[in-house]
């Protein structure tokens, strides 16, 4: 066999705060891929390990830094030609408070990258981010977003819909719960979403990287995929492409918030409170973002929609896994399950 050619890569580095997290480690493999030499900064570096197969020797190394502890995160991104602040969380726990991780964390990323001479600037907000959301966590995301102007003017905001892929809380959480339970519960089920692919928020941070953020400095893009569905459309999808029937029971809001006190204190937060507020508000791309070429197709990447790339990783729930046969395509999964 030939010998392959040693792969190559650049000198410049880019710090990734919060790279081992679902986006984060499409972020990392995504830069890798360009040729950029990638830290990883995170919380555990020793359980981020995994991503080193991403990268040839040496291209992708760890940092230690916490959110938290501004002095740790300037530490790391020491050195770096840009940083991307991906940290963020859904629920809060302990000491991870939205207020010290949307807010307060944010500030201290673009600090430090403005400390550190970063030529770019990247924080990952949400399109839920608004001073008069009904949800603490869209709040945190707009003061969050306020923070890092206040530190950083050049500051790129990306704000994405709901993010699908692998590993996401959203297909597969509900996907798990269609395996077990004859019913699923329809919170919101009129909520606009507009699923994103992780891996286009992927290539829309190297285009940005590669441009040193040109003209989306100082700007807000929005992510969303091709098409906007219905939160009960999404459930219809996910039970057809699992292929199995189940009941979609709508729950109105105040038995929703009611049923997810309690579940806020279970392990992994399956649902709270705020989240079911978060549902109350749609979460699609501006007419002003599109207008005005803060989207996907602004910067040239031509988004994949939820038919190609969810299957492949939802057929372990269905009936026999991978070896459930089918024929029909998705469309006709849709059709039937509408029934």
């Amino acid at each position: 066999m030939a010998q392959q050619p040693y792969r190559t890569f650049r000198e410049e580095i880019v710090g990734v705060i919060g790279g081992s997290g679902f986006i984060g480690r499409h972020v990392v493999a995504a830069l890798a891929s360009a040729g950029w030499r990638v830290r990883v900064i995170c919380r555990r570096p020793d359980l981020a390990q995994f991503l080193q197969p991403l990268g040839a020797p040496g291209q992708i190394a760890f940092a230690q830094a916490n959110v938290r502890d501004a002095a740790s995160v300037r530490e790391a991104v020491d050195g770096c030609v840009a940083v991307l602040n991906l940290a963020g969380i859904l629920a809060e726990r302990g000491r991870q408070t939205f207020q010290a991780v949307h807010v307060d964390g944010a500030r201290a990323a673009a600090k430090a990258a403005r400390e550190a001479g970063a030529e770019t600037f990247i924080h990952v907000s949400a399109i839920g981010a608004d001073d008069s959301s009904p949800s603490a966590y869209g709040r945190s995301k707009a003061q969050g977003e306020q923070a890092v102007r206040q530190a950083r003017g050049d500051v790129i905001i990306l704000r994405p819909s709901i993010v699908v892929g692998p590993e996401d809380e959203f297909f597969n959480r509900f996907a798990a719960m269609a395996r077990i339970s004859p019913m699923l519960p329809l919170i919101g089920g009129k909520t606009r979403f507009q699923p994103v692919h992780v891996g286009d928020i992927a290539q829309a941070v190297v285009r940005l990287v590669e441009n040193g953020g040109g003209a989306y400095s100082g700007k807000v893009l929005e992510l969303g995929g091709p098409e906007v569905f219905t939160f009960r459309e999404l459930m219809r999808f996910m039970l057809a492409v699992i292929r199995r029937r189940r009941i979609l029971l709508p729950v109105p809001f105040g038995l929703a918030k009611a049923m997810a006190w309690p579940m806020q204190f279970l392990p992994g937060a399956p649902l709270t409170p705020d989240q079911v507020r978060m549902l109350q508000r749609d979460n699609v791309v501006s007419e002003a973002a599109q207008a005005e070429g803060r989207t996907l197709a602004g910067l040239g990447i031509e988004a994949e929609g939820i038919e190609a790339v969810v299957p492949p990783y939802l057929e372990r729930y269905r009936p026999a896994g991978q070896f459930t046969v089918v024929r029909e395509s998705i469309a006709e999964m849709l059709r039937t399950a509408s029934r």
